[in-house]
């Protein structure tokens, strides 16, 4: 037997509700406020960047001087050229 739903469901949202979801930050914050969070905001975001490239160089440098310490036996060990058919 199909349960009766109650029309309390599909009705819209009091007034009251609607006027809060329209609302935003940014209508309570003034404009020189906004300007200094989004220039903040950037500001981060190139830390970030920066960041990421420094730990990028720095695990570069790191594999460059793995490879320069390696004996030849070990290069000769990891290439994926088949010597044998240039004997």
């Amino acid at each position: 037997m199909k349960k009766k739903t109650s029309g309390r469901n599909n009705q819209r949202k009091p007034e009251r509700e609607q006027a809060n979801d329209s609302l935003r930050l940014g209508d309570f914050i003034n404009g020189d406020i906004m300007s200094k969070l989004r220039e903040k905001q950037k500001e981060l975001a190139d830390a970030e960047s920066a960041k990421k490239e420094a730990e990028e160089a720095k695990k570069k440098e790191e594999r460059r001087l793995r490879e320069k310490n390696k004996s030849f036996e070990e290069l000769l060990n990891e290439s994926s050229t088949d010597w044998k058919n240039f004997k």
